[in-house]
């Protein structure tokens, strides 16, 4: 799905090599807000390593791997989104997100999130979706609680964010445990 339209105010776009600026932009205007919870900001010091990053997800899209969206509100850029890590034997994925701090507490990733993760049950055989949370990052845990995942335990030291080992929150959901 190249284009995703969530509601009025939020849709979603397949990242594109042309959008790097914009997304390298967002990074570096919100790099304090952002680098407290997420390990790739310090290593993105210009839109050619934003331009790598794309690079990456664009061959994965013709294997059937994973897919990130840029996210949009009222037409301005707010963040990304996407499946990663994902297991088609196993019928399994995680979802990963962020926002700018200028978007955030306006129900963007929640709408978002329940968008895809439903895509996922309903279109793309998936069975799981987890979510991986920084322990103390509230606000992003709080995403999986309001779309009814399941806390299932913490791989501990499971990223490294600043130099600094922080364990993280596994959430999961099961189809079977959805309304479609």
């Amino acid at each position: 799905m190249e284009y995703i339209q969530i509601n009025t105010s939020i849709h979603l776009e397949s990242v594109r090599l042309s959008m790097a600026p914009i997304i390298f932009d967002a990074i570096d205007r919100d790099r304090n807000y952002l680098r407290e919870w997420l390990p790739f900001v310090d290593a993105t010091q210009s839109v050619s390593d934003t331009e790598l990053f794309i690079k990456s997800m664009v061959p994965n899209r013709k294997e059937k791997k994973d897919e990130v969206y840029s996210i949009w509100y009222n037409l301005e850029f707010a963040g990304l989104i996407g499946f990663k890590d994902t297991d088609w034997v196993n019928h399994k994925t995680e979802l990963g997100y962020w926002l700018t701090n200028k978007m955030q507490g306006k129900g963007i990733i929640t709408k978002s999130a329940h968008f895809l993760i439903q895509f996922a049950f309903n279109n793309l055989g998936i069975n799981r979706v987890q979510i991986k949370v920084a322990s103390g990052n509230k606000k992003s845990a709080a995403i999986p609680s309001r779309l009814g995942f399941r806390l299932e335990g913490v791989e501990r030291h499971g990223e490294l964010i600043n130099g600094l080992y922080h364990d993280l929150q596994i959430f999961s959901l099961l189809k079977s445990e959805i309304n479609s």
